[in-house]
């Protein structure tokens, strides 16, 4: 990577933070963010969504957006509503020709976009993998099951389908319905983006240990994960009209459980 030559983007970019309960992280994820985005493009923002955080992630992010703004953005769900449905939020909010997300754990090293963007001239999607994962044993084991039974299924030649370090067009986002609410969100984007025949690649980014905060994320959610894998398979290639209606009501109701954040000043003025 390090002999790799990087040029500014003339596209902009949205960095979506999905966080939830991520007071001791978010900071230093918003201000790494800012550092690395400076460096590739001129015309970028940071949407944070905090999913219904019950510590201080909604007060230390709203700080951001004051001083930060209109860079920094925050986005509130009123209630917890699940990993897949803050990164569908995020989406919804993102502005910019390419979105970007990547969790506000700060296990990634946000500064990789840098390597991921000059990809985008002939890649719709770019997909991070973990060269080396920070997580248990028994997690790993499950991940790489996983990652086996979603080649087969979705047909993607993919290595780490849940990495959660993704670049991805608009025009991905505009085709696509995220309908999922949890952590199947990232197996969803890109078994979706497979079956419409974008373009997509994979390319290895480092992975630390998480230094605050807890993960969300357990192995007894495999069963789960399993069984929400089927139904989404089928949901995917044979469709019935009722979950066509779904997917339909669901699109159209994006957003709108969701607040954004406003600076003080306007606060003031209205």
């Amino acid at each position: 990577m390090a002999n790799e030559v990087i040029h500014p983007s003339e596209l902009g970019v949205s960095v979506v933070l999905p966080a939830y309960n991520e007071e001791e992280n978010i900071a230093d994820a918003v201000n790494r963010a800012l550092e690395a985005l400076a460096r590739v493009t001129d015309d970028f923002e940071i949407i944070v969504v905090n999913d219904g955080s019950t510590d201080r992630t909604d007060a230390v992010a709203d700080a951001l957006v004051q001083q930060h703004h209109p860079r920094v953005r925050l986005v509130n769900h009123r209630t917890n509503a699940g990993y897949g449905a803050t990164i569908r939020t995020g989406f919804h909010f993102a502005k910019r020709d390419l979105v970007f997300y990547t969790d506000a754990d700060n296990q990634f090293d946000i500064s990789e976009i840098a390597y991921f963007i000059p990809l985008i001239d002939e890649y719709d999607v770019i997909i991070g993998f973990r060269v080396y994962r920070y997580d248990s044993v028994l997690r790993c084991m499950a991940s790489w099951i996983y990652n086996r039974i979603v080649r087969i299924l979705f047909r993607v030649r993919v290595r780490d389908v849940d990495c959660s370090f993704k670049l991805l067009r608009r025009e991905v986002l505009e085709k696509l319905t995220i309908e999922c609410t949890d952590f199947f969100v990232d197996t969803e984007l890109v078994a979706k983006a497979r079956k419409w025949n974008f373009r997509i690649i994979e390319k290895g980014v480092r992975h630390y240990p998480r230094v605050a905060g807890q993960t969300s994320v357990r192995t007894s959610d495999i069963p789960r994960t399993l069984r929400t894998v089927a139904r989404m398979w089928q949901r995917i290639y044979f469709p019935t009209r009722r979950q066509l209606k779904d997917a339909a009501e669901i699109e159209a109701q994006i957003g709108q459980d969701a607040v954004e954040s406003v600076l003080e000043a306007q606060q003031l003025a209205s």
